[in-house]
């Protein structure tokens, strides 16, 4: 069997990088400063302090105790309404880093977000655990495993599925609970990098480039927004670092942008690009929040969103008939609009032979869409109409597809 050196392949993994399937979960300890504007002057820790108070207007809806009920947001499982509750100063004061954290609930689950990470919906919390702590010094050969694990987790996203084989035939332990497709682009590394030359070259498959993505994304929209003004919901999936989402909330043209992601370290440095931007910040007419979930189960209640965008995507995601049926459970009858864009099979060529025939979301890089008929039928088994898809190649290998409910 032959491989593509490995260096391609990572180029190429990049190009299709996964953003899935405004709040880092308690559970990874990772934080991005709220100060990050430099909040030493008294008026920059107004602005502040007045974003995280609209931020969390945002997600209030109907006022129980315990909470609010969100008008949108869900238990992945169940589909039932969440309440979410806050915790920390708002105004006139601060806690530490005027940080916000917020406290869901559903029926059945418990879930946990802060105001400068995001909302955590893919992993229930239980209420009656204590918080481990970060040092234990009782356990130190446990401790210093755990880290050895976490660096090698780190670096197999750069490691072709069949290299990883290759090194599991020769004794070395690559872990059974690592899927390509999904945790490709949980590497703190490719989310840095990647609105730093990789999404970029998404140009050689034919991509019109980001903003000329979003204004199709955006007019496709319009039907499905015009007239809602601060009650339409707009959601980014598989957001990445934010290159979209940024763009949607900047627009105005919406109540609430959600970005939505299944990486912990594509949220952060999305969080932290939001931070830095002080439009951004100082917006009051859209709510913009950050969500780590699964598209294969959705987070959200049955018909609440008006427009969903996923930019090259789908071919990131390891169950797309599942993810195809909750993008049309999700989205408002009667009007409501999906816009994807994804690649050809033949722009992953290469890489397809690095893999040696090898499929399944356990073996293979991405989702390999041989034509635009097979997309067709994708969409159309997750409850689309016929004649509500619309599909066109650009370029050579990239797919934009518009679908309406």
């Amino acid at each position: 069997m032959k491989f593509a050196p490995l260096s391609l392949c990572v180029f190429l993994c990049g190009m299709g990088a996964n953003h899935v399937s405004a709040f880092t979960s308690p559970s990874t300890k990772t934080s991005v400063s709220p100060t990050v504007l430099g909040a030493s002057s008294v008026d920059e820790k107004d602005v502040t302090r007045e974003a995280q108070k609209n931020a969390l207007l945002g997600l209030l809806g109907r006022k129980q105790e315990g909470g609010s009920v969100d008008s949108v947001l869900a238990d992945p499982e169940t589909k039932e309404p969440i309440r979410i509750a806050a915790t920390g100063t708002l105004l006139g004061g601060e806690t530490s880093k005027s940080r916000i954290t917020y406290d869901i609930q559903s029926p059945t689950n418990s879930f946990r977000g802060s105001s400068d990470t995001f909302l955590n919906l893919l992993e229930p919390v239980d209420d009656e655990d204590e918080e481990e702590p970060m040092f234990d010094d009782s356990n130190d050969e446990d401790s210093t495993q755990k880290l050895i694990t976490g660096a090698l987790n780190g670096l197999r996203v750069f490691i072709p599925p069949p290299v990883r084989s290759a090194l599991a035939t020769a004794g070395a332990d690559m872990g059974d609970d690592y899927i390509p497709m999904r945790d490709l682009f949980t590497s703190p590394a490719v989310s840095f990098a990647y609105e730093r030359g990789w999404r970029q070259g998404f140009a050689q498959a034919g991509f019109p480039g980001a903003d000329t993505e979003y204004e199709m994304a955006r007019d496709y929209f319009v039907p499905a927004t015009v007239g809602t003004g601060s009650m339409s919901t707009v959601v980014d999936m598989s957001c990445a670092t934010g290159l979209f989402t940024r763009r949607f909330a900047k627009s105005k043209d919406y109540g609430r942008v959600l970005g939505c992601d299944y990486s912990e370290s594509m949220l952060t440095e999305a969080r932290r690009r939001i931070m830095a931007d002080s439009t951004l910040f100082k917006m009051k007419s859209t709510q913009l929040e950050l969500v780590r979930l699964d598209v294969g189960q959705i987070p959200m209640q049955t018909g609440s969103v008006d427009a969903l965008h996923a930019g090259a995507a789908m071919h990131c995601w390891p169950d797309l008939p599942q993810a195809a049926s909750e993008i049309y459970r999700v989205l408002k009858p009667n009007g409501g609009r999906y816009f994807a864009t994804t690649f050809l099979s033949s722009y992953f060529g290469t890489l397809q032979q690095a893999e040696g025939g090898q499929t399944g979301p356990s073996r293979q890089a991405f989702q390999y869409f041989e034509s635009v008929d097979q997309l067709r039928k994708l969409m159309e088994e997750g409850g689309f109409e016929h004649d509500k898809i619309q599909i066109e190649v650009l370029g050579t290998a990239c797919v934009v597809i518009r679908c309406e409910k």
